[in-house]
């Protein structure tokens, strides 16, 4: 037996929450929970797994600002059991406790977080990767001593170019870009020579077959 394709709208009427996870792309997440909006019913909530756009911003085109909040999943989402739950001033409690019971009933570990740029996770990670690219430019170690270093001297799985490459290089780039936007006179978020080189050849990391390092 085959299912009908449900649209956008339908789905959404019968929905008590409505979680978006597409393209990082501020106006298109706006456009779609602005459509979602018009159709949804009155007590749906609606959350965006972004992981480095404002929570607040992604509402702003919607009139649901207190049942609106961030479920912010991790790759690969079977495995990894983090989801960080992000409130934005207007979200309420009650939306905010539906969001944390939600992510227990899949079984992942919730953490409340702000909605603060990058929030827990990337907003400790990025910078951290950042910085490895900037020591590597300076010429104060080589990528592979780097992640060495990291990895037999800090006990971290993956060193900050193994992992860079792993999330992906234009993810990277994205992310810092918006910070940067939003900031532009914090020195953590300054564009990196090396990163915009190889994003603009195309070389994103494990995806491409190339990012800092080779792959086959």
């Amino acid at each position: 037996m085959c299912r009908r394709p449900q649209t956008l709208g339908s789905a959404a009427q019968r929905s008590d929450l409505v979680l978006e996870a597409i393209v990082e792309n501020l106006k298109i997440k706006q456009d779609i929970f602005h459509q979602l909006d018009k159709v949804a019913p009155e007590h749906t909530i609606f959350a965006s797994n972004t992981s480095s756009l404002p929570i607040t911003d992604i509402a702003s085109t919607t009139s649901r600002l207190d049942r609106f909040g961030g479920l912010h999943f991790f790759n690969p989402v079977p495995m990894m059991k983090l989801v960080e739950v992000v409130a934005t001033s207007a979200t309420s409690k009650e939306t905010f406790d539906s969001l944390l019971n939600f992510s227990k009933v899949l079984g992942k570990t919730p953490v409340s977080c702000k909605d603060t740029p990058g929030f827990i996770v990337n907003r400790l990670l990025v910078p951290y990767l950042v910085e490895a690219v900037r020591l590597h430019e300076r010429g104060h170690g080589s990528k592979e001593d780097v992640d060495i270093a990291m990895k037999l001297g800090a006990g971290h799985p993956m060193g900050p170019f193994e992992l860079a490459d792993y999330v992906g290089l234009d993810t990277i780039k994205f992310i810092i870009d918006g910070w940067s936007a939003k900031d532009p006179s914090n020195p953590l978020f300054a564009p990196i020579e090396m990163l915009n080189k190889l994003v603009a050849e195309g070389k994103l990391g494990k995806k491409t077959g190339e990012g800092f390092y080779k792959y086959k």
